[in-house]
Parts: C-alpha cells; sequence; structure tokens
C-alpha cells in the first residue's frame, strides 16, 4: 500500500459534478500493416507491460470520513478489459470520419468522470479514420501522474522501430487485499500520531531552503516583496513585469457545465523555430526587469507559444466585442522533479503566473512583452520554496478542501468573482525521434487537457518529431466556437512566420 501526497490528493479533492481531474492524451497512428488490427495491437501491448506501468494497477482505497488522504493498493480484481474499450468515429454517408467528427467524439469522452471503484484511467481505441489511420485516447486522473510521468509512461509504451522485440519485464506484484475501513481507521490513527513530527520536518526543510535562496538572492527578493505590495496600476499593462491584479473577466471565466468541446491541430516546428530564432535576433542582447534584475535574453519556444496563444485570444476575444485594455493572465505549469525522486508515479508541479499581451496589436511586439512576462514569473518562482510547498499540502484537511470545491461548484461562485488567472498554457517538450506501436507508427501525439471552475479554456502543446501538436478544451457552452480560436492560432503563427521571413530577405 502506498499513501497519496497531499498534491496527487488535491485532484480528487478538486472534483465536482462539473469538474473532472482527468487528463488525456489523444494519439493518432498510421495505417498499420496487413493483418494487424489496431485494438489487438494496443491491448496486447498493455498487458505486456503492465509490470512496469504501477499506475494501471493501482486503485483507490478512501480513509472513512475524508479523515486523511486515501491509499493505493495493487486491484485484486484488476480486468485489463473493464478500461480498454474498441469504439469507431462516426462518418457521414460513404464518407469517413473526420478530425471535426473526431474532436467531437473525444469532447464526448473526456466530459464523463472516471470510476473510482477501478484503478484511474480508461482507453479507447477509435478507428473509421480516413486512409486506415487509427486513434488511442487515453484518459486518466490527474491524481496518478503528471506531466512528466506521462511523457514517461509515454516511452514505456512506445518503441523506437517498427514490431520491435518486447523489452524484459519484471515480475508482476502480486495483488493486495483491500483493507476494511476498520483497518483504514487504523493506519489513520497512526499517521495522526506521527503528523506533529513530519511538519516539524516540512518545517526545517521549508526553513533551510528560504535561507539557501535568501543568501543567494537578497536583492532580488527584497525587490519581489516590495512589488508584491505595490499597489496595480493602469501601467501594469504596458509592463509585464509588474504584479498582476485579479485576471480580467472574459467570456470563459465563469461556471463551467460538465460538457466540453475538443479542437487540435498540427503545426510545423520548423517555422516556430524560425520565428524563435529571428526574434532572438531583433531583441536587445540583454534586459533590465524593474531595473533591478538581468536576466539573459534568449528567446524560447515556450515565450513563442505564449505569444501565439495571446495573439490568437486577441482576435478572438474581438470578435466576441470582450477585449480588454488589461492583459490577460496564463496559468503555466512548471515541473520541479529533481531526477531523485524515489516515486517517479506521482506528481511534482506547481505554477507560475503570467501576463499575456492580449492588449497589444503587434505581434512583435507581443513576443517582447511575453518573453519579459515569463522571465519575471521564473525569477518570482525560483525565489520560493516550491518543493517546500508542495509538501505542506499533505496537511491539507481533505474534507475540508473536497467540500470548499463542492460549494464553490454549487453556487456558481465563479460567476460572482474575478479569478487570478483566465486560462492555463502548457508547452510540454515530446520525443524527436520516431515511436511505433506494433506496426503502426506514431504520426502525432496531442494533449487534451483539463479545465475547473471560473477556467473555461486550456491550451496544451506538445511537440513530436518535427511538429507541434495543440490540443484545446474547453467549456462547451462557454466556448461554442473553439475550433474559430484553433483557426486564430494558425493566423497569428503566419503572421510571424512572414515577419521571419521578410527580416531575413
Amino acid at each position: 500500500m502506498k499513501q497519496l501526497t497531499g498534491l496527487d490528493a488535491g485532484f480528487l479533492y478538486m472534483e465536482t459534478p462539473t469538474t473532472f481531474g482527468h487528463i488525456s492524451s489523444m494519439a493518432v497512428y498510421d495505417t498499420p500493416a496487413k493483418g494487424d488490427q489496431p485494438y489487438e495491437m494496443f491491448r496486447n501491448r498493455l498487458e505486456q507491460r503492465l509490470p512496469m506501468l504501477e499506475p494501471l494497477r493501482r486503485r483507490l482505497v478512501e480513509v472513512p470520513f475524508q479523515l486523511d488522504h486515501p491509499w493505493w493498493v495493487e486491484d485484486p480484481d484488476f480486468d485489463i478489459d473493464f478500461h480498454i474499450r474498441h469504439i469507431a468515429v462516426p462518418g457521414k454517408g460513404r464518407r469517413k470520419g473526420g478530425e471535426r467528427e473526431l474532436a467531437d467524439l473525444v469532447g464526448r469522452l473526456i466530459s464523463r468522470p472516471l470510476d473510482r471503484t477501478k484503478p484511474l484511467w480508461e482507453a479507447y481505441v477509435i478507428e473509421g479514420l480516413p486512409k486506415g489511420q487509427w486513434a488511442a485516447v487515453i484518459k486518466m486522473h490527474h491524481a496518478t501522474i503528471d506531466g512528466a510521468a506521462g511523457a514517461l509512461m509515454t516511452y514505456m509504451l512506445l518503441d523506437a522501430e517498427p514490431n520491435a522485440e518486447p523489452p524484459p519485464m519484471p515480475e508482476l506484484p502480486e495483488p493486495e487485499a483491500v483493507p476494511t475501513p476498520v483497518e483504514m481507521m487504523g493506519r489513520t490513527m497512526m499517521s495522526y500520531a506521527a503528523r506533529p513530527q513530519r511538519f516539524a520536518a516540512a518545517q526545517g526543510k521549508m526553513m533551510r531552503e528560504a535561507f539557501k535562496i535568501a543568501s543567494e538572492s537578497g536583492d532580488q527578493i527584497r525587490t519581489a516583496w516590495m512589488d508584491a505590495f505595490k499597489l496595480p496600476s493602469s501601467s501594469s499593462a504596458e509592463d509585464p513585469t509588474l504584479p498582476t491584479a485579479l485576471a480580467p473577466a472574459t467570456p470563459f471565466n465563469r461556471s463551467i457545465t460538465p460538457h466540453r468541446r475538443f479542437a487540435y491541430k498540427s503545426f510545423d516546428l520548423g517555422e516556430i523555430k524560425a520565428i524563435k530564432n529571428h526574434f532572438s535576433v531583433v531583441l536587445d542582447e540583454r534586459i533590465t526587469v524593474n531595473d533591478r534584475i538581468t536576466v539573459s535574453d534568449r528567446i524560447t519556444i515556450n515565450d513563442i507559444v505564449m505569444a501565439v496563444c495571446a495573439g490568437a485570444l486577441r482576435r478572438y476575444l474581438d470578435r466576441h466585442e470582450s477585449l480588454t485594455d488589461q492583459p490577460l493572465v496564463a496559468a503555466v505549469p512548471v515541473s520541479i522533479r529533481t531526477g531523485d525522486e524515489e516515486d517517479m508515479w506521482t506528481n511534482r508541479v506547481s505554477s507560475v503566473f503570467s501576463q499575456l499581451p492580449t492588449h497589444i496589436e503587434d505581434s512583435a511586439e507581443r513576443v517582447r512583452f511575453s518573453h519579459e512576462a515569463m522571465q519575471s514569473a521564473k525569477g518570482s518562482f525560483d525565489l520560493v520554496p516550491a518543493e517546500s510547498m508542495v509538501d505542506f499540502a499533505q496537511f491539507t484537511p481533505p474534507a475540508l478542501f473536497a467540500e470548499s470545491a463542492r460549494l464553490m461548484s454549487r453556487m456558481r461562485m465563479a460567476d460572482q468573482m474575478r479569478q487570478v488567472s483566465n486560462l492555463v498554457i502548457s508547452n510540454v517538450p515530446g520525443p524527436r525521434e520516431s515511436l511505433y506501436m506494433g506496426s503502426s507508427k506514431l504520426l502525432h501525439y496531442y494533449p487534451v487537457s483539463t479545465i475547473a471552475e471560473g477556467q473555461g479554456l486550456n491550451i496544451t502543446v506538445q511537440s513530436y518529431e518535427d511538429k507541434l501538436d495543440l490540443g484545446l478544451v474547453g467549456c462547451r457552452e462557454l466556448l461554442p466556437d473553439l475550433w474559430h480560436l484553433i483557426d486564430d492560432v494558425e493566423v497569428e503563427i503566419q503572421e510571424l512566420v512572414a515577419a521571419a521571413r521578410a527580416a531575413s530577405e
């Protein structure tokens, strides 16, 4: 048995009738070799590699009255055929189902919560795509893995060559008996007895980290604290390094429903890199932040992703007559993995909050703003003992956390208050080499993330080979025209590509 960390369990407590804790992915595969069946290939692959895929085998055991965080056990009744389903994209007449039909199907699949009496995942092998291609949608609870662990799982499932020999597998662990409520109460009492000692250890760790950060970055900390207590002003819209107030209201920052929309598109990673290289030359060699903190001016792929999202959102909001003169605010997930974790199958993630230059008309200026905003956000994040703060989540009262989430949903509080951020934007580095499932080559790997109360839009991109695969998830009622936002992303990328090409001529 293994107890969930406070951060892992938090993704369970956040769930309500409209907010789900699972994250998903949609892998699109090329036509398999003659005689190979996608469902059999996929099912056999998962079954063969189960010994090294612990998250697929374990199920939850709740503590009575939510007095403590749940535990994982090896499911004694594990049934792989319960988790893997075989379906097809509906076509129209003689025409195979296309990207819109596939996206609609995925949107419906992610609009249902996972069954907590089973291991927290589902997989769908989807056929009926043009040219004999097929897709696999894997839906897994965030309490089980984070983005880095999900990427590791992808590597474990796929091979670098078609029809490769399977790697040697460890022995499959023995299933565990599910403990009774009385046994769980006994474990909880033992946990409570050790809690003061664990809390003191966490405090000591945080103090050591804080002292180390203070000794290395004293001036930066003083600057950050002075800025944190400044009153926000209109000038913050022009300076990406100034602290932000609450995020401005948009049509997708309201209470969400259980229904989801999904839209996706693939872009040329080479074009994104050309944009990055162009603006790295255009901007000055150094940028001074707040006149005190100097950072290296090196444009990143993530800066371009943020700028592209800002330009697309500007177009979208302008069409809906909802464009404000204040920048939007994006929550950007950040991995805090060190590589020394004893358990790879857990969450080690935090977030930074970065302004998005939706208020700026010029696309080149949006790149500069996005770069400075992310540098400032990362600089502030580095001044916080984030790993220790995540450890403190272990002491969050489960019942209080869960009831607060349900109350916010029931009272539709997101309609009454402004949010800290408008949306989540995530950029996940993926494999550069080709990968295979049996005889089928992986063509695209689209992220299918999650949304929460008051934040009805998520934008996630993942690189694979020479492509950047983009996945948008939105509340069905708040974003009825989600595909238009995909079009806006494409327009923004082409504008920046044109600017880069014009400069090189």
